[in-house]
């Protein structure tokens, strides 16, 4: 599995954001590139297993196990105008 974190301008102001969730707003393009670089990194340190319960789109509630070594590999793209 592979994601990709998008890093540009949102809400006037800099963000990184993953598919349509975007993360908290940074003053300066450099921060939140940073900032997508870490999450990135995170995103692939393994873990341990543990059960997660979510809502799903349609309202239901789902538990399920996650395996903490199942890890996607991340990567940052820079949408950054004239970067």
């Amino acid at each position: 599995m592979s994601i990709t974190y998008h890093v540009g301008e949102h809400d006037e102001a800099w963000a990184y954001g993953l598919g349509d969730v975007w993360s908290e707003a940074f003053p300066t393009h450099e921060l939140a590139l940073a900032a997508a670089k870490q999450a990135a990194e995170r995103q692939q340190l393994g873990g341990q297993d543990a059960e997660i319960t979510f809502q799903r789109a349609d309202g239901t509630w789902t538990t399920e196990l996650a395996n903490g070594g199942d890890r996607p590999q991340a990567d940052v793209v820079d949408d950054a105008p004239d970067k």
